[in-house]
């Protein structure tokens, strides 16, 4: 049953708005306790699968890319100067995409803050394959490239280590991190252990959306 959750018992919407409250809570505390980390925040971008698609979460400059037959399709929305202009008609949408770099984050998880991330549901379908980039990225490689590089990398290693290469050449000197993830047919149990990366090493911050993730580069739908 294509339509059944990885686990029956797991419900990745709530778990994925837990977390987020966490990660928030814990901004408000570094904030309340060291001066010069008040009002510091940031981008937050995350997919929660269950069996037939993803629970996503996003606020800030991060972006999630969905490759589907070729064609590249972004699927969440900049919190940006650039992207503000483009909603309000003074900028083209094809320029908000190419986004340069500079544009003034609008909304993010911030220490004292309240804003909130952007909540939706994504169907997928075998054959898709999701890339979620900081800002280092997207700022420096084009869509063509990204395109073409989703479209022929052989695994999602190949992709994240060609796409961070890209970004490389192209100068860019913020923080570059991508996540590329295939969605196949399943053929055998998936392993559940979390698979930590990153911040999410740090337990006490990110233990709850740590939980989400599953060890492996390759999501496997149920037939």
């Amino acid at each position: 049953d294509a339509s059944a959750p990885a686990d029956p018992a797991a419900d990745p919407a709530t778990d994925l708005a837990a977390g987020i409250a966490a990660v928030s809570a814990r901004l408000d505390e570094l904030g309340r306790d060291d001066e010069e980390m008040s009002g510091m925040g940031t981008a937050l971008t995350a997919m929660a699968w269950d069996g037939s698609g993803f629970d996503v979460a996003h606020v800030g400059d991060s972006r999630v890319y969905l490759l589907r037959a070729g064609e590249l399709h972004r699927l969440t929305r900049d919190h940006t100067t650039v992207q503000a202009l483009a909603d309000g008609g003074k900028l083209a949408e094809a320029e908000a995409g190419r986004r340069p770099g500079g544009s003034e984050p609008v909304k993010a998880l911030r220490s004292g803050g309240d804003a909130e991330p952007d909540f939706f549901r994504h169907e997928a379908e075998p054959g898709d394959r999701y890339l979620i980039c900081s800002d280092g990225v997207a700022d420096h490689v084009g869509l063509e490239d990204v395109r073409e590089t989703l479209v022929r990398a052989a695994s999602p290693a190949e992709a994240v280590t060609r796409l961070l290469g890209l970004a490389a050449e192209a100068g860019g000197q913020d923080d570059a991190t991508c996540v590329v993830a295939d969605v196949v047919a399943a053929t055998r149990e998936v392993p559940r252990e979390p698979l930590m990366i990153g911040a999410a090493r740090e337990p006490a911050l990110f233990g709850r959306l740590a939980g989400l993730a599953r060890r492996g580069r390759r999501t496997r739908r149920p037939r």
